[in-house]
Protein backbone atom coordinates (compact mmCIF):
# COMPACT_ATOMS: atom_id res chain seq x y z
CA UNK A 1 0.00 0.00 0.00
CA UNK A 2 1.19 3.38 -0.40
CA UNK A 3 2.04 5.91 1.76
CA UNK A 4 0.33 9.57 1.37
CA UNK A 5 2.91 12.45 0.28
CA UNK A 6 2.14 14.58 3.59
CA UNK A 7 1.74 17.65 1.98
CA UNK A 8 3.52 17.80 -0.80
CA UNK A 9 2.38 18.55 -4.50
CA UNK A 10 1.87 15.39 -6.99
CA UNK A 11 1.83 17.09 -10.12
CA UNK A 12 5.27 20.05 -11.63
CA UNK A 13 2.14 22.48 -12.32
CA UNK A 14 1.12 22.84 -8.78
CA UNK A 15 4.20 22.75 -7.56
CA UNK A 16 4.97 26.03 -9.33
CA UNK A 17 1.81 27.45 -8.77
CA UNK A 18 2.65 27.07 -4.94
CA UNK A 19 6.34 28.03 -5.08
CA UNK A 20 5.02 31.61 -6.80
CA UNK A 21 2.16 32.50 -4.83
CA UNK A 22 4.56 32.47 -2.11
CA UNK A 23 2.58 30.03 0.40
CA UNK A 24 4.39 27.40 2.62
CA UNK A 25 3.54 24.12 1.69
CA UNK A 26 0.48 22.59 3.07
CA UNK A 27 -0.84 25.99 3.96
CA UNK A 28 -4.53 26.23 3.73
CA UNK A 29 -5.51 29.05 0.83
CA UNK A 30 -7.66 31.72 2.02
CA UNK A 31 -11.34 30.94 1.36
CA UNK A 32 -12.71 33.31 -1.14
CA UNK A 33 -15.91 34.72 0.44
CA UNK A 34 -15.71 37.89 -0.18
CA UNK A 35 -14.20 39.09 3.11
CA UNK A 36 -14.51 43.02 3.44
CA UNK A 37 -11.03 44.83 4.88
CA UNK A 38 -11.68 46.32 8.32
CA UNK A 39 -10.92 50.12 7.38
CA UNK A 40 -10.48 51.34 10.88
CA UNK A 41 -8.95 48.94 11.87
CA UNK A 42 -6.01 49.25 9.27
CA UNK A 43 -5.89 53.14 9.33
CA UNK A 44 -5.60 52.71 13.54
CA UNK A 45 -2.67 50.34 12.85
CA UNK A 46 -1.54 52.93 10.26
CA UNK A 47 -1.61 55.46 12.72
CA UNK A 48 0.61 53.11 15.36
CA UNK A 49 3.27 52.55 12.68
CA UNK A 50 3.55 55.37 10.27
CA UNK A 51 5.59 54.89 7.13
CA UNK A 52 7.72 58.04 7.68
CA UNK A 53 8.83 57.58 11.25
CA UNK A 54 10.39 60.54 12.04
CA UNK A 55 11.09 59.42 15.87
CA UNK A 56 12.86 56.34 14.78
CA UNK A 57 16.04 55.30 17.25
CA UNK A 58 16.46 52.89 14.77
CA UNK A 59 19.98 51.77 13.56
CA UNK A 60 21.35 55.21 11.66
CA UNK A 61 18.36 56.79 11.74
CA UNK A 62 17.74 60.01 13.61
CA UNK A 63 15.38 61.12 16.37
CA UNK A 64 13.74 63.60 14.56
CA UNK A 65 15.85 66.36 13.40
CA UNK A 66 18.55 65.82 16.71
CA UNK A 67 21.55 64.07 16.93
CA UNK A 68 22.52 61.37 19.55
CA UNK A 69 25.99 61.69 21.64
CA UNK A 70 27.64 59.66 23.82
CA UNK A 71 29.70 61.14 27.52
CA UNK A 72 32.06 59.52 28.80
CA UNK A 73 31.78 60.44 32.50
CA UNK A 74 34.55 59.69 35.26
CA UNK A 75 32.72 57.37 37.58
CA UNK A 76 32.69 60.45 40.60
CA UNK A 77 31.01 62.81 37.65
CA UNK A 78 28.54 59.97 37.05
CA UNK A 79 27.54 59.09 40.37
CA UNK A 80 27.00 62.48 40.90
CA UNK A 81 25.24 63.06 38.12
CA UNK A 82 22.91 59.96 39.07
CA UNK A 83 22.36 61.46 42.59
CA UNK A 84 21.25 64.34 41.91
CA UNK A 85 19.18 62.91 39.06
CA UNK A 86 17.16 61.47 41.93
CA UNK A 87 17.29 64.02 44.27
CA UNK A 88 15.21 66.16 41.64
CA UNK A 89 13.31 62.76 40.54
CA UNK A 90 14.20 62.59 36.51
CA UNK A 91 17.18 60.57 35.17
CA UNK A 92 20.72 61.29 34.42
CA UNK A 93 20.09 61.51 31.05
CA UNK A 94 17.29 64.01 30.79
CA UNK A 95 19.29 65.95 33.56
CA UNK A 96 22.55 65.98 31.69
CA UNK A 97 20.77 67.12 28.77
CA UNK A 98 18.62 70.04 30.40
CA UNK A 99 22.42 70.86 31.51
CA UNK A 100 23.71 71.28 28.01
CA UNK A 101 20.81 73.02 26.76
CA UNK A 102 21.01 75.82 29.11
CA UNK A 103 25.13 76.18 29.11
CA UNK A 104 24.13 75.98 24.95
CA UNK A 105 22.20 79.07 25.63
CA UNK A 106 24.37 80.61 28.13
CA UNK A 107 27.25 80.55 26.04
CA UNK A 108 24.87 81.80 22.87
CA UNK A 109 23.65 84.62 25.03
CA UNK A 110 27.76 85.81 25.99
CA UNK A 111 28.35 85.29 22.40
CA UNK A 112 25.90 87.49 21.55
CA UNK A 113 26.57 90.42 24.56
CA UNK A 114 30.42 90.14 23.29
CA UNK A 115 29.52 90.32 19.76
CA UNK A 116 27.70 93.30 20.88
CA UNK A 117 30.11 95.30 23.05
CA UNK A 118 32.74 94.83 20.39
CA UNK A 119 30.64 96.62 17.97
CA UNK A 120 29.44 99.02 20.30
CA UNK A 121 33.30 99.84 20.56
CA UNK A 122 33.81 99.89 17.15
CA UNK A 123 31.37 102.65 16.89
CA UNK A 124 32.73 104.24 19.71
CA UNK A 125 36.67 104.36 18.36
CA UNK A 126 35.01 105.80 14.77
CA UNK A 127 33.12 108.70 16.75
CA UNK A 128 36.03 110.14 18.42
CA UNK A 129 37.63 112.79 16.90
CA UNK A 130 41.63 111.68 16.96
CA UNK A 131 43.85 114.56 16.23
CA UNK A 132 47.30 114.19 14.57
CA UNK A 133 50.00 116.91 15.94
CA UNK A 134 53.49 117.08 13.64
CA UNK A 135 56.30 115.28 14.88
CA UNK A 136 58.06 118.50 15.42
CA UNK A 137 55.64 120.73 17.11
CA UNK A 138 56.73 120.06 20.36
CA UNK A 139 60.97 120.75 19.89
CA UNK A 140 60.41 124.43 19.69
CA UNK A 141 60.67 126.23 23.16
CA UNK A 142 57.77 127.15 24.40
CA UNK A 143 57.43 131.38 23.91
CA UNK A 144 56.14 133.00 27.13
CA UNK A 145 53.32 135.24 26.90
CA UNK A 146 53.42 138.90 28.28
Amino acid sequence: MPLPSLGRLSSRTNLKAAASSGRHRGAAKPADDGAVEDTELTSYLAALAPENDLESTGSGKRFGEAQVYQLRMSLVASQQLKDIAAEREISPQALAQEWILERLNWEGQASSAHDQRQQAAAEVSDLTDEFHFPADAFDAPAVARR
